[in-house]
């Protein structure tokens, strides 16, 4: 069966919606949930579901769908039932970004690994992606290693703020430090050393920490 990541992301939440309230979501509330602009985009992806055998649609029946295939989520993304209101944000994942040392920004902004669909009430103010944490740096922030951070892209940040920055070519997540002569970003982590951006370093603001999801482990 070969489905795309947002068919299979519908499988998972049209199977969710029958488990927790006996029946699907509308057409409607897919669209809502997932971002589309109309209902014919969901109706495209319920006809592709159909016809990979993965869901039966009941003829005459109000969202008569029964679920034949379990949905398999691509290997790490997280199966959190989507919000089905209009909170609901689709949030691209890029890829990782270091609580430790800084690791490669080797992942294009407009190149995402996968999408989820969550509730706006998880961040403030509302993210405009996700990135998967690698290291352990951010522990007494509540970060840990895995979870997905909510950024919110901006170029602006004031100091004691948890921000996405890039240092030369290297993306990292750190509180920011700025200081009359220097700008250090800081673990929170004893056992990690603060970084000191250098004068002749290419520094800037990705954006603004605004909250977590944690995938199960």
């Amino acid at each position: 069966m070969d489905l795309t990541d947002t068919q299979q992301a519908i499988l998972a939440l049209i199977a969710e919606r029958i488990e927790a309230e006996g029946m699907p979501p509308s057409q409607a509330e897919i669209a809502r949930a997932f971002g589309f602009k109309g209902v014919r985009a969901a109706q495209y992806h319920l006809e592709a579901l159909e016809a990979a055998g993965a869901i039966e649609r009941l003829p005459g029946r109000a969202r008569g769908i029964r679920v034949k295939v379990a949905p398999q989520l691509p290997q790490g993304e997280l199966a959190l039932p989507p919000a089905m209101n209009d909170d609901a944000l689709r949030l691209p994942v890029l890829g990782r970004v270091a609580a430790g040392a800084p690791i490669g920004a080797d992942v294009p902004a407009d190149m995402a690994e996968s999408f989820l669909v969550l509730d706006r009430v998880l961040f403030s103010p509302s993210p405009d992606y996700l990135l998967k944490v690698q290291g352990d740096s951010m522990r007494d922030e509540g970060i840990f290693d895995g979870d997905l951070i909510g950024v919110h892209r901006t170029r602006d940040a004031r100091s004691g703020q948890i921000v996405v920055a890039r240092v030369d070519d290297e993306i990292t997540v750190k509180l920011l430090k700025v200081g009359k002569d220097r700008i250090r970003l800081l673990p929170r982590n004893p056992d990690y050393a603060p970084i000191e951006v250098l004068p002749d370093q290419d520094f800037a603001i990705e954006g603004l920490y605004c909250g977590l999801v944690r995938p199960n482990r």
